[in-house]
């Protein structure tokens, strides 16, 4: 009462191939010579041309030790002096930088593009901001108005004040714009700002009035 399992002489039957192996693990069709050698290349692809394929190298800001950004200019407000208890207003500026050379072994455009300031007043305060700051005129305040990037100075004296530009880099190979891995700083020049203490007297005239008159 058994089936039939297979016979000899049988044609192969609907969703089979005939073929065999071709001994190195592929099978080849009943219409294929598995002695036939393989193609070099691809049907379609014999006539296109060798290409240089340029793999992008991964920068960081150490690697851009003969790209250097120049620092910013600082000053403050009133210019060179303060006054003890009083706001002096400082602020600085920097601007995008391009520059072009040889980085690992390429050609290469480098850009700084500024996006954060620091500053250090010299008494050991230091304060971050977005921006460098801007003159109280150009701010629209009076004078001695505290800004975000200004300092109050508690004790006569001269201080050195400096400004840091945080820049963002990026390179360019020749096809377009790649970020650099860390952020690169340029430091002002010191600016120097006379600390000074202000004394107050009630007198019988002004000084317009009294030159020699006391504070005068």
């Amino acid at each position: 009462m058994g089936a039939s399992m297979g016979g000899s002489g049988g044609t192969a039957g609907p969703g089979t191939h005939s073929g065999g192996d071709d001994g190195d693990g592929g099978w080849y069709g009943a219409d294929e010579d598995p002695t036939e050698a393989v193609p070099d290349c691809m049907p379609g692809f014999c006539d296109r041309g060798n290409y240089d394929v340029f793999v992008y190298p991964t920068v960081t800001a150490d690697d851009l030790v003969s790209f250097r950004p120049v620092g910013p200019s600082i000053d403050n407000e009133p210019s060179g002096f303060a006054v003890v208890g009083l706001p002096t207003n400082v602020y600085a500026a920097a601007s995008e930088q391009n520059m072009a050379g040889e980085l690992l072994g390429h050609e290469v455009a480098v850009r700084f593009v500024p996006v954060g300031f620091e500053f250090d007043y010299g008494d050991g305060t230091i304060s971050s901001s977005a921006t460098g700051g801007a003159p109280w005129d150009a701010q629209g305040s009076p004078q001695f108005t505290p800004t975000d990037t200004g300092h109050t100075y508690d004790a006569r004296g001269t201080y050195i004040v400096t400004a840091t530009v945080v820049y963002d880099a990026a390179v360019d190979w020749g096809h377009g714009w790649r970020p650099v891995v860390g952020a690169v700083r340029a430091q002002s020049t010191g600016h120097p700002v006379d600390v000074l203490e202000a004394r107050t007297a009630l007198v019988e005239r002004s000084c317009a009035e009294s030159p020699r008159g006391p504070g005068c």
